[in-house]
């Protein structure tokens, strides 16, 4: 992946790099080092959940980033300093004492988290800091945090060299983002980015690696930050950046935009609608978006962006909150109209992380059902997932909210499973003859079942018979034998709700495009 994380720096990592290129300032060549005491060393100790075995977790280890003081007793890192975290701690300049922090909200996509410090000792002589506007174009700007190399706090500048909408790496998202030449460092994950007057401008979160290229950094500009915050107020928890949900492709070609009946040069063409998203209740593929809330959309998907400039039309989408409503002009058939749809967040039939930190998992006579996740696959390694797993979790669209494909991860070898041992990451379809919408859905399934035989079918048409009382019998005895604490996930001992309104089966089939902006290999296509 050419986008990275620039990462809290880990600790049992040894190896250091030093490039002598930086631009490193000491405290006395700044002209004003006040701001420099809101910034904090964050100290995390992290214990990443198995997939594999999803009823533990893995050896915690510890890292360190950067965070800084917003006010009224809160600060700003990265989400991903403090993903999986089971201890936050945080330290001021200056200082030698730790504080607990809490983790208020984390915002994945945009790959920001909340913190909060309740120690008033803390928070006395601290001065927040203040946000400023967007940057512009070769605007100098300076990155305060801690990296690896040493313990003090450091200091590099920079040039604003870019500002368009950037792939984040730790979310998978596309969002507004701010290119700087600034050196960017594990460790400086969460610091501020600073312009001439002191005021913060985003928050550093990333580097370009490539042996072509150095000193690409990429920051969060305080819009996304803006909206992250404003979202934890509105709903008192972090619901996310919205998507309208449709596959769009460009329209420069004049025979395409002719064939389509577009007379001017403008729009972009909806090839593929989320059957989750409300836009697929008032768009079709084959229709034409020329307008976003009464703002054109050219015919490359650019939308004007101060002046002089413009951005891709996500960005648009992305200044909206999950709920709202937006308008949209579309050609369809010659004829332009208008039509409104709800945006909400995405949803994916294979999550790119898994809510709560915990994987759901279901034990039945040795057998270990999970949902499929990227972490999963990550874990696993794509060539022990099979080819077939990882098309549908590239191609494949949920048709409805709550969707899961949920495979057999490994079977735990016991006389009731006899013949059964050696399968693994398999999808499992039905059982008994009802198609399987998620997890918690089989485990209800289970549980009702009142048939002599649990007949469960997989993908190859592979079939795998248990008696049921047998099945039950022997569930305590292979979780003494294994050490597992429990058959299934804390989860799926809640009360099953069907998601799914008409409560037909549904059939996973292929897509015919893949599922994400990271797999398109052009630029012709993309998701909003």
């Amino acid at each position: 992946m050419a986008f990275k994380s620039s990462g809290a720096q880990r600790k049992d990592k040894k190896e250091f790099k030093f490039d002598m290129k930086e631009q490193q300032f000491e405290q006395q060549n700044l002209k004003d080092a006040a701001f420099l005491d809101a910034v904090v060393k964050v100290y995390c100790t992290h214990t990443e959940p198995d997939y594999s075995l999803p009823w533990q977790k893995q050896r915690q280890y510890t890292s360190t980033g950067s965070a800084f003081m917003i006010g009224n007793g809160k600060l700003l890192t990265n989400a991903h300093c403090v993903e999986y975290y089971t201890q936050v701690k945080v330290k001021k300049r200056g200082d030698d004492t730790k504080y607990i922090a809490k983790v208020l909200a984390r915002g994945v996509d945009c790959d920001i988290a909340l913190l909060s410090v309740e120690s008033e000792e803390f928070w006395e002589g601290a001065e927040p800091l203040e946000f400023g506007h967007l940057p512009r174009l070769q605007d100098s700007v300076t990155v305060v945090g801690y990296p690896l190399g040493g313990d003090t706090i450091s200091v590099t500048k920079g040039v604003v060299s870019r500002i368009e909408v950037t792939s984040y790496a730790h979310g998978s998202s596309d969002l507004l983002g701010i290119q700087i030449d600034a050196a960017i460092n594990p460790g400086n994950s969460g610091g501020p980015a600073f312009n001439d007057q002191g005021e913060c401008i985003g928050v550093a979160f990333q580097v370009y690696r490539s042996e072509e290229v150095e000193n690409i950094g990429y920051v969060i500009p305080t819009t996304v930050v803006s909206h992250f915050l404003n979202d934890y107020e509105r709903n008192e928890k972090y619901t996310g950046f919205p998507s309208l949900g449709v596959m769009l492709q460009k329209l420069e070609n004049p025979a395409l935009r002719a064939c389509l009946k577009v007379q001017s040069n403008e729009g972009v063409l909806v090839r593929r609608v989320e059957p989750t998203s409300d836009a697929n209740r008032v768009l079709k593929e084959g229709d034409v978006i020329v307008s976003f809330d009464d703002v054109h959309v050219g015919c490359e998907g650019t939308v004007p962006f101060r002046s002089n400039e413009r951005i891709a039309f996500r960005y648009l989408i992305s200044q909206k909150f999950a709920g709202d409503v937006a308008e949209l002009g579309i050609i369809r058939a010659g004829s332009f109209m208008k039509v409104q749809a709800v945006l909400n967040p995405r949803v994916h039939l294979v999550p790119y992380h898994v809510d709560g930190g915990q994987p759901s998992y279901l034990i039945i006579a040795g057998l270990v059902f999970t949902p499929l996740s990227e972490p999963l696959i990550e874990e696993e390694c794509e060539g022990s997932i099979g080819l077939k797993l990882l098309a549908k979790s590239r191609y494949s669209l949920a048709r409805f909210k709550g969707e899961q494909i949920v495979i057999l991860s490994q079977v735990l070898a016991n006389e009731v499973n006899f013949g059964y041992e050696d399968m693994s990451n398999q999808q499992v379809l039905k059982l008994n003859g009802t198609q399987i919408k998620n997890i918690h859905h089989l485990a209800h399934l289970v549980d009702s079942c009142k048939n002599r035989y649990l007949v469960f079918e997989f993908e190859d048409n592979y079939l795998v018979v248990l008696e049921r009382e047998a099945a039950s019998a022997c569930s305590s005895h292979i979780l003494k034998d294994y050490g597992i604490p429990s058959e299934r996930s804390s989860d799926l001992s809640e009360p099953y709700v069907d998601s799914l309104e008409d409560n037909q089966a549904v059939d996973q089939d292929f897509g015919n495009s893949p599922v994400t902006n990271l797999e398109i290999g052009f630029e012709g296509l993309l998701w909003t």
